[in-house]
């Protein structure tokens, strides 16, 4: 089994229309996790699994 560091999203200093990509494998989980800590932000993301630089991940877009 693969342990998921600790991830530390960066929703303080997010615009609308700002992203973040995070490496991982376990897609629903880090969705779910990004999901969790906007809404306790305050903020709307909006999250996709895709690939940057051969890594696939999620990637979370600021859109309110």
């Amino acid at each position: 089994m693969i342990l998921e560091p600790e991830w530390l999203f960066p929703f303080s200093g997010m615009e609308i229309g700002d992203s973040f990509f995070i490496p991982t494998l376990r897609f629903a989980e880090m969705i779910y996790a990004i999901d969790c800590g906007a809404k306790r932000a305050g903020i709307l993301v909006k999250s996709f699994v895709t690939h940057k630089d051969g890594h696939l991940g999620v990637r979370a877009w600021r859109v309110r």
